[in-house]
């Protein structure tokens, strides 16, 4: 499995922009960012193929977050701008050595780091 560990999270107001990093032990074929709300299920928020460079988004986030690896230092990163309360969630990074990445399911993904608490105040 891949080690993953993020970090980036905070407490914002609403329109404000945060960065999440992902340091990875390595790089698979598939990364991403989910989120998980109280009371809700796990949700894709973003993902990437690695070899490709091809980025697919979730619906609630298109427009305002991107997906950016550092391959020098096996860092994902997930920017998201215009924050809204809605966005509140534990963000976490999940790697998986193949699969349909970008349809954002989480069964695909096998690896997963701690996860980094979001709070986005109104």
């Amino acid at each position: 499995q891949v080690r993953l560990v993020e970090s980036g999270g905070g407490s914002v107001q609403a329109g404000g922009t945060l960065r999440l990093s992902c340091a990875a032990s390595e790089y698979t074929t598939c990364m991403a960012w989910f989120r998980q709300a109280p009371g809700k299920k796990r949700e894709g928020v973003a993902a990437i193929i690695t070899t490709r460079n091809s980025v697919g988004f979730a619906d609630s986030v298109r427009g305002r977050a991107t997906i950016s690896p550092d391959n020098a230092k096996l860092t994902l990163y997930l920017r998201m701008d215009s924050l809204k309360p809605e966005d509140t969630a534990m963000y976490y990074c999940a790697a998986a050595r193949g699969g349909f990445c970008l349809r954002l399911d989480p069964n695909t993904y096998d690896s997963w780091g701690q996860g980094t608490q979001v709070t986005v105040s109104s």
